[in-house]
């Protein structure tokens, strides 16, 4: 039996940034030699041309969400992502003439540059979703959990990449009297061997908490399978490369293993950099913020009615309270009733505040306290001391936000939408977690692009 091929998240990321400047670039040198098309030249004297629009290209992708999986597999999604990516990116190309070739004379050629970079990106990624986001793809696996467990993480694993298929679960905890819990099939040892054997399922993720569930012939057959090249990979491992959030429901005592934080805190390089980032961008911040007074000004005298800022105190760094400060969006008196978090379509924020919140443009005066050194433009988001003490009881490891400088963007924001259940801030505290983990260079980037994307969508809250 041959041996399934499946992409991991990873690498499917990589196939559609390769290929999508693969095919731009193919088709413009295919357009050249057919047509005689003298505009975009690719040749060892002006190679370079190619180079920047391939970074204008993966640019834009990205900030256009071309490599969200799930979008990616959605031909509606896809379509206008792509229609997007290949305007702007042609856009800015044309328009950059320094960087890139004088505009033509012949006025034609631009029309063909413009299709020439977009129809290709069309039909390439409706063979992605014909072929690479099918079910031929998947990729099987058995996991080994306590029964109470095994349905949570087989449903995570699946929301999270639809080709990830659950071929059954080796129980962990205590005996079941059914062959499977909500549709994930319960098996043993020799059925899991058999299935591995014959290449149906290629890896085992151990997602059991209870070291006494992991029974000396499970630990002997698990030992075998690596010493013979088959994969056994733990489960917050995966989950983390899966959801790039931090599993803190599953690490339990063991913390110090999944948050090595002081690896950051203590890189004065990137330390240095972190904070001249947010010299410069305040500085940036408060320039357009001024800019942006006098509509603001107009625009909340007549749809707002009250003061133009709002101040409140917040939670940062070390528990240390600060004033937070942003253009109004509610009403005056939008907490008469207490404190309380902001919903999604909440009745407290005016017709004027949902556009300000949507184009993110009350944010502005927190380049204040990022000036300041309150707040950083990349960090957990700050939140009010009353919430931090009822999330805190409820929820572990929430305090953990607070080892480094709110943000007024961040991995949570960009990456899921306002808490309202317990379970909502449990998700925000997971993403949270996983940048004061994995902060970089590379990260920050990532969270400013997918903030201009956020923007260019409306999607502020």
């Amino acid at each position: 039996m041959s041996k399934p091929i499946h992409f991991e998240m990873s690498e499917r990321k990589i196939l559609l940034r390769f290929i999508d400047v693969i095919v731009v670039l193919c088709a413009l040198y295919l357009l050249g030699i057919i047509f005689q098309f003298d505009y975009f030249l690719i040749n060892e004297r002006q190679w370079m041309w190619s180079v920047i629009l391939a970074g204008y290209l993966l640019f834009f992708a990205t900030v256009f969400e071309m490599y969200n999986l799930q979008r990616a597999s959605r031909i509606t999604g896809t379509l206008r992502s792509a229609v997007s990516t290949g305007s702007v990116t042609s856009l800015v190309y044309l328009l950059t003439p320094f960087f890139t070739p004088v505009l033509p004379e012949n006025r034609i050629q631009i029309l063909y540059f413009y299709l020439a970079v977009t129809l290709p990106l069309l039909l390439w990624r409706a063979v992605y979703i014909k072929l690479f986001a099918s079910s031929r793809f998947n990729k099987n696996i058995i996991i080994i959990a306590d029964s109470s467990d095994a349905a949570l993480v087989a449903q995570t694993l699946q929301d999270v990449d639809p080709n990830y298929n659950i071929s059954g679960f080796i129980n962990t905890g205590p005996a079941i009297e059914q062959g499977h819990i909500v549709g994930v099939k319960s098996i043993g040892i020799k059925d899991a061997h058999e299935l591995l054997h014959d290449q149906s399922v290629t890896e085992i993720v151990v997602a059991s908490n209870e070291v006494e569930g992991i029974t000396s012939n499970l630990y002997k057959w698990l030992i075998e399978l690596v010493e013979n090249g088959y994969s056994v990979r733990e489960y917050t491992q995966v989950y983390e490369e899966m959801t790039d959030r931090v599993p803190v429901q599953y690490v339990g005592k063991d913390f110090y293993r999944y948050f090595p934080f002081a690896r950051n805190n203590q890189n004065r390089l990137y330390l240095v950099y972190h904070r001249l980032f947010d010299l410069v961008a305040s500085v940036l911040g408060i320039l357009i913020g001024i800019a942006l007074v006098p509509f603001v000004f107009l625009g909340n005298l007549i749809g707002n009615r009250g003061p133009l800022f709002y101040t409140q105190e917040r939670v940062g760094l070390n528990r240390k309270l600060f004033k937070i400060i942003k253009f109004r969006t509610m009403v005056t008196d939008a907490e008469k009733s207490g404190a309380q978090f902001a919903v999604v379509n909440d009745a407290r924020i005016t017709k004027f505040g949902k556009f300000l919140r949507a184009t993110r443009i009350d944010e502005f005066p927190q380049f204040l306290n990022i000036l300041k050194g309150d707040m950083s433009v990349i960090g957990p988001r700050p939140e009010r001391e009353i919430f931090v003490e009822q999330l805190s009881e409820k929820i572990p490891f929430y305090e953990t936000r607070h080892v480094v400088k709110p943000g007024l963007t961040g991995w949570a924001q960009v990456k899921t939408k306002y808490g309202v259940t317990d379970e909502d801030h449990l998700r925000k505290l997971q993403y949270d977690l996983f940048y004061i983990k994995k902060r970089s260079v590379f990260l920050d980037i990532r969270i400013i692009v997918k903030t201009l994307s956020t923007v260019i969508f409306f999607k502020g809250q």
